[in-house]
């Protein structure tokens, strides 16, 4: 049963932490993009991108969140967008040298930037490793210029290349982001861009299968795609192609050589605690007892104005209900090969695992959950329908 308080909860220890900074811009707004993205026009952006002032709000706009995480390390930093790489290396350097100055940020803590092949630059990069950026998430979607110029891409296949190449000189960790299930894709072409990436060895690869996400201009305007049979059998055989490869599927869409998984990724889909800062970012900051969600200004002036004329930017800072923490957590963990411990339920809600007993047996009868009891894990029968098993624990 349920506390009488609604968002009352019970934690014995705080999850680990990380630190979200989104970054608004972009040089192009992508057909299937659905993020929280503006695109600069002749390095003039219609909204005001002005890197001096955007990370001057970044910087009070962490500064805001100290009195929440006082005492708490911060385990990784991703920086994402937009397009994070439009950034200079001095302003990429002043932002995380403000970070360090203010936080207790583990001493090797996993620090990505995403990036599109179109901004990659071997000097910049070679600043940004220098700031302390040691791993990069390169936005490649395909290596093939049809593929590019069908998804609105404004890279083409031998800049993607090039760009793969520049960043594996520069950093610790490379992330390959590719898409499958494109307009007039066949096997033969995604087995291609699969063999390409490949070829590469980076230490990930993120495979995610495009979608028609609505208010983007593929959703009023969608391209032929393949059908959902031709869909599974490029996914089965890019399965196959990555396994024999020695890439591991360690969650949905996210495939690793051995000890290469995204900690800062994994850290959300274990339910863990991250500030977000930037833009429209969303935050989750545990207490003892309550687990609260955050979300910030989206329009990047909007933003920036609040930080200066009220000292945050939040338009939602509340306590999740208990009755919506099943489900928020079990969003997350289902995503995960492997599952987690079913004493993790506990652990990060401060709930008894016996208030979803029956969300738990529905999906085990339904073949979607693993009936180890000591995992909460999906079957691959469940991975394969993830929506269908995540939905059993709504109510």
């Amino acid at each position: 049963m349920l506390s009488s308080n609604p968002n009352k909860v019970s934690l014995t220890a705080l999850p680990p932490l990380a630190l979200y900074i989104h970054f608004p811009w972009c040089e192009k707004k992508c057909p299937y993009c659905d993020f929280n993205s503006h695109q600069i026009k002749n390095g003039i952006d219609k909204v005001g991108f002005d890197e001096a002032r955007y990370i001057q709000a970044l910087i009070s706009d962490l500064e805001t969140e100290l009195p929440n995480i006082w005492g708490r390390q911060v385990h990784s930093i991703f920086i994402g967008g937009g397009t994070p790489s439009l950034l200079s290396a001095q302003g990429m350097d002043q932002l995380l040298c403000a970070i360090r100055a203010r936080v207790n940020l583990e001493p090797d803590a996993e620090i990505t930037m995403e990036a599109n092949p179109g901004s990659v630059e071997t000097e910049r990069f070679a600043g940004f490793a220098k700031a302390g950026i040691n791993r990069v998430s390169l936005g490649i979607q395909s290596f093939q210029d049809e593929q590019l110029i069908s998804l609105g891409r404004i890279h083409n296949g031998e800049e993607a290349k090039r760009a793969v190449a520049i960043a594996l000189k520069h950093f610790n960790s490379v992330n390959l982001d590719l898409m499958y299930g494109l307009p007039q894709q066949t096997l033969e072409k995604a087995r291609n861009d699969i063999e390409t990436a490949l070829s590469f060895k980076t230490p990930h690869l993120s495979l995610y299968n495009l979608t028609l996400e609505p208010n983007t201009y593929f959703a009023n305007f969608p391209p032929q795609l393949p059908g959902d049979d031709e869909v599974d059998a490029i996914f089965e055989q890019n399965l196959d192609l990555m396994t024999k490869a020695g890439y591991q599927r360690y969650e949905v869409s996210a495939y690793a050589q051995n000890n290469q998984e995204c900690k800062h990724n994994l850290n959300y889909w274990r339910f863990g605690d991250y500030i977000g800062i930037g833009a429209g970012a969303h935050g989750k900051i545990s207490y003892p007892d309550r687990i609260t969600r955050q979300v910030r200004e989206r329009h990047p002036e909007t933003y920036m104005q609040a930080i200066e004329s009220k000292g945050n930017a939040l338009i939602e800072n509340q306590a999740i209900p208990t009755a919506d923490l099943p489900f928020e957590f079990m969003l997350n963990v289902l995503r995960l090969k492997d599952g987690v411990n079913t004493s993790t339920f506990s652990e990060r809600t401060g709930l008894p695992l016996s208030v979803i007993s029956q969300n738990l047996s529905n999906a085990s009868q339904k073949g979607l959950l693993d009936e180890n009891p000591a995992k909460l894990k999906a079957t691959d029968r469940g991975l394969r329908y993830l929506n269908n098993l995540q939905e059993l624990f709504l109510s």
